[in-house]
């Protein structure tokens, strides 16, 4: 979920001569400032409506919506729609779930820039079309408790992908980190705009047309201090993410977002953990999952543990909120694991522990895993609401640790922005969204403008002109 707090790469770095700067803020430093404004916050209801505005040594130097998006491992997205039976398709979709988040898993929490209203983000991403195909059939025809020359028969039939040269090991369907220079790529093209300001809510559109794939929604989060932790969940605009297989007669998935929670505020050791309910649901294949999530193990350490299903479910009566409620004849796949580290799953409704390590396939392994680079758009090409241009001076100036400068021009596009907003409340006009319809959406599906389906046509072709657009 954007926002509010996220998590910026280990590999981050100043430039080596920043030391020239004005300002010098340790991290204890930034914590104990940050702790202190966090007090004034105990008690508010939702922290992001509020949209209060950090000094420049708190804040990441990236734009939220340059940061933000769930295209972590562009592969595993691609990848969704590939397999026949919709069970496996339901995997595609649960393991591009599992990499959406490397950020969290592999970074340390930060809190990037507020966006402004009518910002936008646009890049691509190159990926190489090889994550393993997944085809649980010879699992489905070979129960548990086989005898082992029928195991063995079973083992050599399951398809490259899900089967591994190692019997010792379990099989994977993991993907690989992606190349940097792919030799076959797919193209990936994303395009995001700032909707609305008061409540703070952005649009996103992914589009990879060489796959038949789309997916959509708003991001907008709500957040709450509790004295220890901060709480982050999704706003009432905030639905899930919406992906679409055109090639599979349409089907669409929903993915609803947990709740998160930024932990260690008072020892100073910051970090993200999950202790909520997730959904993935197909009305059209008639599947879902749950996914339940665990917030912390024994002597309140987190654990980042994750339990889940996927079942037969009636999309009319769509009752089943929890793993135990739903009848174990329904129940196909088994999920379970930590979701910062590996996922695993199993065939049929037998507990995921009776099964054999072989019988164990792991659908996510996140360790040798990052977070993919994007292709973005040459300067020279970027409008000046564009993300990387409208906060380019105040990122220059806290790479160059010059945060009173940082500051300062931090504050003057805020202003800015607030002069604008006067000025339509003065002539008595309604801001819309450039590249969506619609600012915000009770269905949480934003609708491209025909200016949105040209940035992301154009993009597709590897074009950043924005000539006839705006």
């Amino acid at each position: 979920m954007s926002g509010w707090f996220s998590s910026a790469p280990s590999s981050a770095a100043t430039p080596a001569d920043a030391n020239a700067g004005e300002d010098h803020v340790s991290d204890g430093s930034k914590l104990k400032t940050f702790i202190g404004i966090l007090k004034k916050f105990i008690g508010v209801s939702d922290l992001a409506a509020v949209r209060f505005s950090l000094p420049s040594q708190l804040l990441e130097p990236t734009p939220n919506l340059e940061y933000w998006n769930y295209l972590d491992c562009p592969s595993a997205f691609a990848a969704i729609g590939t397999a026949d039976e919709p069970v496996d398709r339901m995997l595609e979709v649960l393991r591009f779930w599992f990499t959406k988040d490397l950020k969290y898993a592999k970074g340390k929490p930060c809190k990037p820039y507020n966006s402004c209203l009518g910002e936008f983000f646009r890049c691509n991403w190159e990926t190489e079309d090889d994550a393993p195909r997944i085809d649980t059939s010879a699992l489905r025809k070979s129960p548990p408790g086989s005898s082992s020359s029928s195991m063995k028969s079973a083992k050599s039939a399951i398809p490259a992908g899900l089967g591994s040269s190692d019997p010792r090991a379990a099989s994977t369907v993991s993907v690989t980190q992606s190349a940097a220079n792919p030799t076959k790529p797919v193209r990936i093209s994303y395009l995001t705009e700032q909707t609305s300001h008061h409540p703070p809510v952005s649009a996103f559109y992914i589009d990879c047309p060489e796959k038949g794939l789309h997916a959509k929604g708003f991001d907008q989060i709500t957040a709450k201090f509790t004295g220890t932790s901060i709480k982050v969940m999704p706003g009432e605009h905030n639905l899930g993410i919406f992906i679409t297989v055109d090639r599979r007669d349409h089907e669409t998935y929903q993915l609803t977002h947990p709740a998160a929670h930024l932990g260690g505020i008072l020892t100073g050791a910051l970090s993200v953990s999950v202790g909520d309910m997730c959904y993935i649901t197909c009305p059209e294949t008639k599947l879902k999952a749950i996914l339940r999530y665990y917030n912390d193990g024994w002597l309140g350490r987190t654990t980042n543990k994750m339990e889940g299903i996927i079942f037969r479910y009636d999309p009319e009566n769509d009752n089943k909120t929890q793993i135990k409620d739903v009848p174990v004849e329904d129940i196909l796949i088994r999920l379970g694991g930590a979701w910062k580290e590996k996922i695993v799953f199993t065939v049929g409704n037998k507990p995921l522990e009776s099964h054999p390590p072989e019988r164990q396939i792991t659908i996510i392994d996140v360790a040798p895993l990052s977070v993919a680079p994007k292709v973005l758009p040459p300067v020279e090409k970027q409008l000046p609401n564009e993300s990387l241009q409208l906060w380019s001076e105040v990122t220059k100036a806290i790479h160059a640790k010059q945060f009173g400068k940082a500051t300062t021009v931090k504050q003057e596009l805020e202003e800015a922005q607030r002069e604008k907003a006067r000025e339509r409340e003065k002539k008595g006009e309604t801001w819309t969204p450039v590249f969506f319809e619609q600012a915000t959406d009770k269905a949480g599906k934003p609708s491209l403008t025909e200016k949105g389906r040209e940035v992301l046509r154009r993009a597709q072709a590897g074009n950043w002109d924005m000539d006839g657009i705006l």
